[in-house]
């Protein structure tokens, strides 16, 4: 995946509703030209965290009314859709992310208390149809980047923290990885395998890329220092 010319680039927070994130990861993130959309009642966990929201996306069945009304009168753009859709409101707020232009995605949120929401999170950030996006998220207190074929991402730790890879929509071929206690060569982890579960660093860089294919390579330290062809800093 080539980086986004300077001039072309877009980045975005898309803050997701359910159990309060560490916000204050996203928070450092934010910079002037930082488009931050809110799922639903992730407004709530964006206004807490001082962000300030462009677009509040989705049915609006778990925000509180007076905080979606504060939102209307403070200008924030409010796109309303019926509870009886055929999208979660994450996937919602990611394409309007990407509809006004941003091609560098960072998604956060906690679990919600719902496992079937949680794999769905999963399995929509590393749609596809983004393949397109430099797509990465803050999950709870783990760290996810989506490595779609052709792509790769570059990290930093600290030895023995845990990576885990894991292949998504199908296999993932030609996974090459370096600094890892358990390196990969241009090796298949096909779908559904467990063999990439648990690696450990071994230095205080790594990288991940793959030929083809999709992966979600997770870090559940606290650490944000992760960039995808320098995407994130």
């Amino acid at each position: 995946m080539s980086k986004p010319t300077e001039s072309s680039s877009r980045s975005a927070i898309v803050v997701m509703g359910g159990v309060a994130p560490d916000i204050g990861l996203a928070a450092a993130l934010e910079r002037d030209e930082v488009l931050v959309v809110a799922a639903d009642s992730g407004a709530v966990h964006a206004l807490s965290a001082g962000l300030a929201i462009d677009f509040a996306v989705g049915d609006f069945d778990s925000i509180p009314p007076e905080v979606l009304q504060k939102l209307e009168n403070s200008g924030v753009r409010v796109e309303r859709h019926p509870v009886a859709k055929d999208a979660t409101d994450l996937e919602l707020a990611l394409d309007v992310a990407i509809r006004e232009g941003a091609d560098a995605i960072t998604v956060v949120g906690g679990h919600g208390g719902r496992v079937d929401q949680s794999f769905a999170n999963a399995f929509v950030i590393a749609s596809p149809a983004y393949a397109h996006i430099s797509m990465h998220a803050i999950l709870d207190s783990a760290l996810v980047s989506v490595v779609h074929g052709g792509g790769g991402v570059t990290f930093v730790g600290a030895p023995g923290d845990v990576i885990t890879l894991l292949p998504m929509h199908g296999d993932a071929k030609g996974v090459s990885t370096t600094g890892l206690e358990y390196p990969l060569r241009a090796e298949t982890l096909p779908a559904g395998t467990t063999r990439g579960v648990s690696n450990v660093l071994i230095d205080h860089e790594a990288t991940v890329s793959i030929e083809s294919g999709t992966l979600l390579v997770v870090r559940p330290g606290p650490e944000l220092l992760s960039r995808e062809n320098g995407a994130i800093e």
